[in-house]
Order: structure tokens, then sequence, then C-alpha cells
């Protein structure tokens, strides 16, 4: 068996390799917070009509009681990442979860240092 290949079936398995357990994944988030919140969001999407159904089911007060209480059961059977409460408005520079200002996405400490080296469209130094 010839070095070469023997070294390329280590670096194609990665977890073979004396203490590097993982193999490091680059993606677009900019940290483990972010992509978290990303998936919630997807979750959010994929099981929305189910939600807002079994959900306006439980909260209608004309329906037997019967019904709402299966409905309140089934509510509790969506995973809780389903739930719309559980997404976070993050700072697309910085993923900083806090003071973000919503209209270009990123948080107040971003959104001054790039105002003030003139790096977002419509905002003006104050003057007077």
């Amino acid at each position: 068996m010839s070095v070469p290949s023997l070294l390329s079936r280590l670096t194609v398995s990665g977890s073979n390799l004396a203490g590097f357990g993982f193999q490091q994944v680059r993606t677009k988030w900019t940290d483990w917070r972010m992509l978290k919140d990303a998936k919630r969001r997807k979750c959010v999407v994929e099981s929305a009509k189910d939600r807002l159904r079994v959900n306006s089911l439980r909260k209608n007060n004309i329906l037997p009681v019967e019904l709402r209480e299966v409905a309140s059961a089934e509510i509790h059977a969506f995973p809780r990442d389903t739930s719309l409460v559980r997404v976070r408005e993050r700072c697309a520079v910085t993923s900083r979860s806090r003071g973000i200002v919503h209209r270009w996405r990123v948080s107040r400490i971003v959104w001054r240092q790039f105002a003030d080296y003139n790096k977002l469209s419509g905002v003006q130094r104050a003057m007077w």
C-alpha cells in the first residue's frame, strides 16, 4: 500500500486521525447561535399551518370542551422550536441578539460603526 492512498483514506474519514474527533464545517452563519436560530426559523415555517390550525381549535370558545382538550394535548405534541416566540432577531454581522436596528438587521454597535464610515444607505450624521 502506498503512502498517498493511506493518507487520502485518513483525510476523507476525518475521525480516524488522532486527536481530531470532529471535522470543521464552514457555514455562512456567524456563530452557533445564529445557526440555531436559523434552524428554529425553518421549523416555524414548516409547521406554521398545522400549529395555527390546532391553536385556533384550542382557543375557540364555541367548540365543546372535549374537542378543545384534544387540541390542547395536540399542541403540546409539537416541538418547542416550532413556536414563533422562540425565534429571536439577531445581528447579521455579529449575531448579537440585543439592540437590533430592524431596518438594517444589525446591532446598534455595528450600525453606528457602519454609519460613521458611510456604509449605510440613507443614514447621515447629525449636524447642527
